[in-house]
């Protein structure tokens, strides 16, 4: 049983992570209706970030995540400008893809480039050994519940800046209709640009506890959690915050329950096949909408 509990327990901190991901995902495509699959490697991007403030530049941990965060946040920016304006009217989603392919195979090879392929050991950001229950028999590490209530948070201030906000309401008529919205007196391209730059931000939050409970950076670090994660937005329903969130979660556990009770190397064929079987059987995920075709 206590077995059972260490693997439940850490299946809900992987899918924190995964969560916390998705929500970039979930973000562009509600709003843009873009997938950006570059953005696992923004995540990788992020934590070279933190591990050099940290390692060369002797910053602190904390300050070293929200410059991080800063950095991740422009270069969402400058992606969107660059990369994603000048195809947001396309009609084929193909030049997206396309598009979303280069920006990833650029940041990975900007990072061999400048960092090498060779493994980096990734100082933890959090030093908290964690607690013990049981008489000691059940140890729950550190970055396990930090990672777990990071992703809370994450959610609830996200869900308060969308309903709260004027520019979370813009978000919310820009995903409805762009024109409607832009003849209402909203920027739809700095709305699009807010959505790309919070979502990178993002990026650097999960690169941070991804690579503190797995500390060993690559530039193809990101790429596995990210289309894992993109898996987990289309579970949850892409484009639903609170489907990112159980999406992941979701995700998390079934992965790190499959690797103990199944097979190891089965576990991400099984994650896949989620994907294939919720496109077969719900295309919009648990929590999505049913888009109505316009004619």
């Amino acid at each position: 049983m206590l077995n059972f509990l260490t693997y439940l327990v850490n299946g809900i901190s992987l899918g924190s992570i995964y969560a916390i991901i998705a929500l970039g995902y979930t973000m562009v495509y509600g709003i843009a209706k873009m997938l950006n699959f570059a953005h696992g490697d923004v995540i990788m991007i992020g934590s070279y970030l933190i591990y050099t403030f940290m390692v060369t530049g002797g910053v602190n941990p904390l300050l070293s995540v929200l410059l991080a965060m800063v950095c991740c946040t422009v270069l969402g920016i400058v992606t969107e400008k660059v990369a994603y304006k000048p195809l947001r009217g396309a009609s084929s989603s193909l030049a997206v893809l396309i598009t979303a392919i280069g920006v990833s195979y650029l940041l990975q090879n900007l990072a061999l480039l400048i960092f090498t392929a060779n493994p980096k050991s990734f100082s933890p950001v959090i030093t908290w050994e964690g607690i013990s229950l049981f008489d000691g028999e059940l140890r729950i590490q550190g970055v396990t519940i930090v990672t777990i209530i990071t992703s809370l948070i994450v959610l609830v201030c996200l869900q308060l800046f969308i309903n709260r906000t004027r520019q979370g309401q813009a978000m919310i008529a820009v995903s409805e209709d762009k024109g409607a919205a832009a003849l209402m007196g909203i920027n739809v391209n700095n709305t699009i640009s807010l959505t790309f730059a919070i979502g990178s931000g993002l990026a650097a939050v999960a690169g941070a506890l991804l690579c503190s409970a797995y500390p060993n950076l690559t530039p193809y670090t990101g790429a596995m959690p990210g289309i894992k994660a993109f898996v987990a937005a289309v579970l949850g329903g892409i484009g639903s915050i609170p489907g990112a969130m159980i999406g992941g979660l979701t995700l998390g556990v079934i992965e790190s329950l499959s690797k103990r009770y199944i097979s190891t190397q089965l576990a991400d064929a099984i994650v896949f096949s989620i994907l294939i079987i919720v496109l077969l059987v719900r295309p919009t995920g648990l929590l999505g909408k049913k888009i109505q075709e316009k004619v």
